[in-house]
């Protein structure tokens, strides 16, 4: 329903129907408790009662709160945590699963800044992708630094078959003694295709 006021401006359908009813209820006897019931209704009241004593049906907009900021509020409050500011103390550290993550974090172990990171990328990615299973076809070389016998590996720990971490130990160990670095380990590969 739309229409203009008395003064000319436009009056929000979900409001002129209660402003109609104010206006003729001062000139019709015994509306008055039909308009308090319409009005609680309107505000969402669930345990209102009419004059007669009949419970009232709250109006479908009554469970939607009136205020702009209300809305915000009740919004933000049922956002997912990462999507609000979180306080407190962290309990528990969980360990990287991503055998880059777990490599960047290990650089600093070796002496290494963070700015090594992009040349030991480069060379898993070609060396392995990554992959801690990748096995060469034809040389037999295995997992992320793409060891030569694979169970060369077996000095970083038992479990360097599955266990990203610990061909990781292996590969940076081998990087820092051949090479000193993964940017000299990177330099060297570019020129020859191999590490």
């Amino acid at each position: 329903m739309s229409g203009a006021d008395s003064d000319g401006s436009e009056q929000a359908a979900s409001t002129r129907p209660v402003t109609q009813t104010v206006a003729s209820a001062q000139a019709e006897p015994g509306v008055e408790a039909a308009l308090a019931d319409r009005a609680a209704r309107i505000a969402g009241d669930r345990d209102s009662t009419s004059s007669r004593g009949e419970r009232l049906t709250p109006s479908r907009s009554g469970d939607r709160p009136a205020l702009v900021s209300e809305q915000r509020a009740t919004k933000s409050s049922a956002l997912s945590v990462t999507k609000q500011s979180v306080s407190g103390r962290v309990t528990r550290t969980v360990a990287p699963t991503d055998p880059r993550d777990i490599a960047l974090g290990m650089l600093a172990n070796y002496g290494w800044s963070s700015s090594e990171f992009g040349c030991l990328d480069s060379l898993y990615i070609h060396e392995s992708g990554w992959d801690h299973t990748a096995t060469n076809p034809s040389s037999g070389a295995y997992g992320i630094p793409q060891s030569l016998p694979a169970e060369k590996m077996a000095s970083a720990g038992a479990d360097w078959r599955t266990n990203p971490q610990t061909q990781l130990t292996w590969g940076l160990n081998y990087i820092q003694d051949r090479y000193g670095s993964p940017c000299g380990a990177w330099s060297f590969w570019q020129a020859n295709n191999w590490y």
